[in-house]
């Protein structure tokens, strides 16, 4: 946690010393999620494959996302998004699990623990710009913090990680109409030991030049199968709303 906090008062440094006219805008999204699934096996080559959101199933879960940044040149974005998820469930194993060479015994009464916080710095260019669409491309810097945590009255295993993930970032948005649009943008990709997405689809409400209001869904699925080591994936759904203020 303390490389995560240096890493993002380093950016948020880079964020306030922002070039001379650049355009400075702040990004709030909350909402509810649930997990579509959420398959864990750890160690990847002995441990027990189990499904956290089957096995220990939680209620909606409370999100909250928040991004800020700057657009210089009229087409370049610069922006960090900090976007925590914690998930906390509970249930009677149907079966004998074997996590972090810890064994829970079928038929004990379990809780999960299942955090996914993201934080991100991305750059985006728009390279194409008119009145009603703008379309962007551009590249993701993510810091993945991790920890799966499972707990009974027989005892307590976990499984933390931090890492650097490169993502591609998008970004779609069509006006429509003079106050009305729809947005698609996210970060996403694919490799031979995982993959990322998350993929955001709106409808878009531009109550003032400096005010646009969505409402939305969300997905954020992927995961990573480290060979030995880790294998974890899984899929949530977000309903979200969110305002962005420009300044």
């Amino acid at each position: 946690m303390k490389t995560i906090r240096k890493c993002f008062i380093l950016l948020t440094l880079l964020l306030v010393v922002f070039p001379l006219g650049a355009q400075a805008f702040l990004d709030v999204e909350g909402g509810v999620a649930f997990a579509g699934y959420n398959d864990v096996r750890i160690p990847s080559d002995i441990g027990t494959a189990f499904s956290l959101s089957e096995e220990t199933p939680s209620s909606l879960i409370s999100v909250l996302r928040i991004r800020g940044g700057y657009t210089f040149l009229d087409r370049h974005t610069v922006s960090i998004l900090i976007a925590p998820l914690t998930v906390q469930g509970s249930g009677k194993i149907g079966k004998d699990v074997t996590f972090q060479d810890k064994t829970f015994l079928e038929g004990s009464d379990v809780s999960s623990t299942y955090r996914f916080d993201s934080y991100r710095m991305t750059y985006r260019w728009t390279f194409l710009k008119r009145d009603s669409l703008n379309l962007g491309i551009g590249l993701t810097a993510k810091i993945r913090s991790a920890d799966i945590a499972l707990m009974s009255d027989s005892g307590y295993a976990h499984r933390d990680n931090l890492g650097v993930v490169p993502l591609i970032n998008f970004r779609a948005e069509w006006f429509f109409d003079d106050n009305l649009g729809v947005l698609l943008d996210g970060d996403a990709l694919a490799s031979p030991y995982g993959r990322a997405e998350d993929v955001n689809l709106a409808l878009l409400y531009q109550y003032s030049p400096e005010t646009v209001f969505r409402v939305g869904y969300r997905i954020l699925e992927g995961g990573s199968d480290g060979g030995g080591d880790v294998y974890t994936f899984a899929l949530f759904h977000y309903l979200t709303a969110g305002i962005q203020f420009t300044f």
